[in-house]
């Protein structure tokens, strides 16, 4: 008995337990369930300060993405003459590049002067640099197409020197040695084109090959505009100010490399906005390169249609083009058929034209000829056109005769 007793007592107290927390946890609910009450019906009283939040909202959202922010995260403004400008054009940069030379391949004696000319370019600076190391994947597409184009000259010269070799060789008007020298420039020209086919399969091969690294050496040359003090230039006189400083610098330092052998040279706007693109784009530059952007037109974002009138001035522009030309094709038609008939007309009356010509001939100079000998000359002109027209009228006459003594002499067919 007092086991069941024990049992049962600890059974009456679990479960006063667990009647105490349903009923502490239905009270919690309730308690819930009437804040939310209260809070719809302060909603439906005052609509306006639901609004003002989401409103409110929606611009903290808006000042975390504005274009403020996005021109700081570019930290420049723009490029300009050569120029990248920065903070509000307060500061200029000017970037040289610099041709890497193979320090490793170097005699000792050339290593030495390499390195005396950097401690002389490095001791020469009087004004802050930063030395910038930009990795590239080659892209040799451009290449390619480059060689292929060199590749489609020499095979159209090769063609023309076979078409001259088997021509010569056909003809048979050549001698040996010409033809052996034209044999050579073929056979020349032939291995020109094989090698070029070769460069352009081990380039191709190579361009699949997406672990082909470049390396650009860059130096970026500062100019503050705090530098000139207090003055009252406008903006444009800054830009001159500083472009100049800038060229200055830049030139400096060009000159001192040379002493280590480093070629160097001020890139311009458009080599500059590249630099920056491979730098903020790295993934997307090895796929879309900025040249391929600009010469797809990525800038142009609309384009307007001309105007109607523009329109229809060039048709009439174009019409009145075409009308010149049939007018002009019709005129110099006409004045050919004129010509024409005017030479055929000279030619039928040739004779008679230069016995005319004569004539006037020996009148201008009858001074100079004198009178007889001009009127005998001009009647001698005149005997020798009668004779000739005698002469044309009697071989005429002749042939007539002829013609009825062949006629004449002809006997008649007997007929049976």
């Amino acid at each position: 008995m007092n086991n069941t007793d024990q049992i049962t007592n600890l059974l009456m107290i679990l479960l006063v337990v667990m009647v105490s927390v349903l009923v502490i946890l239905s009270v919690v609910l309730l308690i819930l369930k009437f804040k939310n009450k209260k809070a719809e019906k302060d909603d439906n009283k005052n609509p306006q300060n639901s609004k003002e939040q989401t409103t409110s909202d929606a611009r903290k959202i808006a000042k975390e993405y504005t274009k403020e922010s996005i021109f700081k995260f570019m930290e420049f403004d723009k490029v300009e003459d050569n120029m990248i400008v920065q903070k509000n054009g307060n500061r200029y940069l000017m970037v040289v590049e610099c041709q890497g030379i193979n320090y490793d391949l170097m005699s000792e004696a050339e290593k030495v002067s390499v390195e005396e000319g950097f401690l002389q370019f490095l001791n020469t600076l009087r004004h802050p640099i930063q030395i910038y190391v930009q990795t590239r994947t080659v892209n040799l597409n451009d290449s390619i197409e480059n060689y292929k184009k060199k590749l489609a000259e020499i095979e159209a010269q090769l063609e023309k020197k076979k078409n001259t070799y088997l021509r010569k060789l056909q003809s048979g008007e050549y001698s040996k040695e010409e033809l052996d020298r034209e044999f050579y420039e073929v056979t020349k020209q032939t291995n020109l084109y094989e090698y070029g086919k070769d460069i352009i399969a081990n380039t191709e091969k190579m361009s699949l090959n997406k672990n082909v690294l470049n390396k650009k050496y860059y130096i970026i040359i500062p100019y503050y505009v705090e530098d000139l003090g207090s003055n009252s230039f406008d903006k444009e006189e800054i830009k001159n100010l500083a472009f100049s400083e800038l060229y200055t610098k830049a030139q400096s330092i060009i000159r001192t490399l040379s002493g280590c052998e480093v070629n160097g040279r001020i890139m311009n706007s458009n080599e500059v906005v590249d630099l920056l693109y491979m730098a903020y784009n790295r993934d997307e530059a090895e796929v879309f390169s900025l040249e391929r952007a600009l010469r797809a037109g990525y800038d142009e974002l609309y384009t307007t249609a001309p105007d109607v009138l523009d329109k229809r001035m060039k048709i009439l522009d174009e019409e009145i083009e075409k009308k010149a030309l049939e007018m002009v094709n019709e005129k110099v038609l006409a004045a050919r058929s004129k010509k024409q008939q005017e030479i055929a007309r000279k030619e039928a009356e040739f004779d008679e034209i230069i016995k005319r010509r004569a004539e006037i001939l020996i009148r201008q100079n009858a001074a100079y000829l004198g009178r007889e000998t001009a009127e005998e000359a001009i009647n001698s002109i005149e005997q020798d056109e009668a004779k000739k027209q005698t002469k044309e009228e009697g071989g005429k006459a002749d042939v007539g005769q002829e013609i009825k003594k062949t006629t004449r002499g002809r006997k008649p067919k007997s007929t049976k």
